[in-house]
């Protein structure tokens, strides 16, 4: 089986026979606990990790797009550093890094347009994306349930400043583009909150209802249909990669990320009067001025601030967390060093 298809290219393929020579080469579909399958020359096929890997961090494991080397016994030796790789903060209060997809070319950013659409949390995932060294494409799915469509795409696209397509999964209509994105050996990834249509335009790619679809709650809240990450091959060519639907994005990027999504707003405070200007009640704030007069939206800016504090706020974390850990790393050296100071006193005291 060629592995082209499936995104092998020359400079890939290269690296890896550099690296790892004497194993077979793979790309993981899907993982399952510790269980990952893997796309190989020989076909489908079950790996695990050994012992060092399976005691890293979590964004040190294989992820759903790596490209991996494995011996015949089936086990995960080495994993090719990653060209992109999409990331999200764990929910919950541990500073711990997930990774949602790996050498990914195109990241489809789903929103229904059937109360699904929202622009503060299409900014957000857009910081995401900006991360991950992908390509954002906004899709807006459902335009059979809004007439206002291509004012809503306007909207985004003024947002966001990237792509948009229209889409009705249903019928296929506005798929041929996500096609022709995806040939040739491309990956691209579906992200978007529960309901939003993501499954439904897999299962137009594919030609086949391979992710189960159901209908949205009357509240307008979308029901999880997909429980695990998973890849999937296009016959025209290419890859897509199906995630669950994220009820919480917490974001996993830094300031910079942040501010690729905000570039007037990083325009605009080159104009302030002070270089440490924080546009909140200094004067000469050009940021401010702009929201008096209507150029910027305050509700953008607010996001915009929101989104700034919680990559700073991550940045602590992580620093704190990285000083516990080195800590943690001194305590034990030296509980060490005490323990064979001990045993050699206590040998010497022996022999006195």
């Amino acid at each position: 089986m060629s592995l082209r298809k499936w995104g092998l290219s020359p400079a890939i393929e290269r690296e890896i026979r550099k690296s790892f020579p004497d194993f077979q080469i793979g790309r993981v579909l899907n993982v399952s606990r510790n269980q990952f399958a893997v796309i190989s020359a020989a076909g489908p096929g079950r790996c695990i990790v050994p012992g060092l890997i399976s005691s890293a961090a979590p964004s040190d494991w294989p992820a759903v797009g790596d490209w991996v080397a494995f011996d015949s016994d089936q086990v995960i030796r080495g994993i090719l550093p990653r060209r992109s790789q999409l990331s999200r903060k764990v929910p919950g209060k541990q500073t711990i890094e997930q990774i949602i997809a790996a050498n990914v070319d195109y990241v489809f950013i789903v929103q229904g347009l059937d109360d699904n659409f929202n622009i503060r949390r299409l900014e957000r995932y857009m910081a995401m994306v900006k991360e991950s060294r992908a390509e954002p494409i906004v899709l807006l799915t459902k335009i059979d349930l809004c007439a206002e469509s291509q004012e809503r795409a306007a909207e985004a696209r003024a947002a966001v400043q990237a792509p948009v397509l229209l889409i009705n999964g249903v019928v296929g209509e506005g798929l041929d583009a996500v096609r022709a994105l995806l040939a040739d050996g491309k990956t691209g990834a579906l992200v978007g909150s529960s309901g939003a249509g993501k499954s439904t335009i897999i299962n137009a790619l594919l030609g086949d209802q391979k992710q189960k679809t159901f209908a949205v709650r009357a509240d307008s809240r979308g029901r999880h249909t997909t429980t695990s990450r998973q890849m999937f091959f296009l016959e025209g060519g290419g890859a897509i990669i199906d995630n669950p639907g994220m009820r919480e994005l917490q974001l996993w990027t830094g300031t910079d990320a942040v501010s690729e999504v905000f570039p007037e707003i990083e325009e605009l405070a080159l104009s302030c009067r002070f270089r440490d200007c924080a546009h909140e009640n200094e004067p000469g704030c050009a940021v401010h001025e702009a929201i008096e007069s209507g150029q910027l939206p305050a509700d953008r800016f607010e996001s915009y601030k929101k989104l700034m504090r919680e990559a700073m706020h991550l940045r602590v974390r992580e620093d704190q967390a990285a000083m516990l850990k080195e800590k943690g790393k001194m305590k034990a050296l030296h509980k060490i060093v005490r323990n064979v100071t001990a045993t050699k006193r206590k040998y010497r005291d022996g022999f006195s």
